[in-house]
């Protein structure tokens, strides 16, 4: 089995970007599992295509695309991405977005293939801080995981997906000290705990995509 896993080039100002860097920190093989990676660029008009370039080369059995939540205390896989781009601040090549749909024609969200529910268990059974989000934003993130989805969908049925934002690491609060943040190898134990969970979904045979954002174990 194998298991795709995206994390995001630093941006806002930041030198780096914990989803990449925890991303970095997994090991090759986690059991049976073995793990393919990618850096994504902070950039709407990107992201989509090269996914799809990544998903086509790797061949995986699921995708988890993984983003820095600043302000976040915990690590939260998502629900759901909605089919919107509207942020406050420009992307890493200037564009900029105020309420524009991501795919004109695409249905207004998709919900998660991977079970969200039961990744966010088995991280606090690991001993991260983990919790459910029912919003991935409205920037690259919301985007990617959008995109993502849609590419499934559309080319790759089998495949499962998903996103997970992470909070700071330690390193970029040191002037931030109201921010939360977690450890490095921490948030990557939390990701070597959604492949996991992944993976024993997928073994099991529940490949019903309506039963997976909810499925337990």
């Amino acid at each position: 089995m194998k298991l795709l896993f995206t994390g995001f080039a630093p941006f806002g100002g930041d030198q780096v970007n914990p989803s990449w860097e925890a991303v970095s920190l997994l090991p090759e093989r986690i059991g049976d599992i073995e793990i393919a990676r990618r850096q994504m660029p902070v950039e709407y008009d990107r992201v989509g295509e090269l996914l799809r370039e990544a998903i086509a080369q790797e061949q995986p059995d699921a995708v988890l695309c993984i983003g820095q939540a600043g302000g976040r205390a915990c690590l939260t896989p998502e629900m759901v991405a909605i089919n919107l781009n509207d942020a406050s601040i420009p992307d890493n090549a200037g564009v900029s977005h105020a309420g524009e749909p991501i795919c004109a024609d695409g249905p207004a969200a998709y919900f998660a293939t991977v079970p969200v529910k039961a990744i966010a268990e088995e991280m606090r059974r690991a001993g991260v801080p983990a919790s459910v989000s029912y919003t991935a934003g409205t920037y690259v993130c919301n985007n990617i995981m959008y995109h993502l989805l849609r590419v499934l969908e559309q080319e790759y049925p089998q495949v499962r997906g998903g996103f997970i934002h992470v909070p700071f690491e330690c390193g970029q609060v040191l002037e931030r000290a109201t921010m939360p943040s977690l450890p490095l190898p921490l948030i990557a134990a939390g990701l070597e705990a959604a492949a996991r969970v992944t993976a024993e979904y997928l073994e099991s045979g529940k490949q019903d995509a309506a039963g997976a954002a909810g499925y337990t174990h």
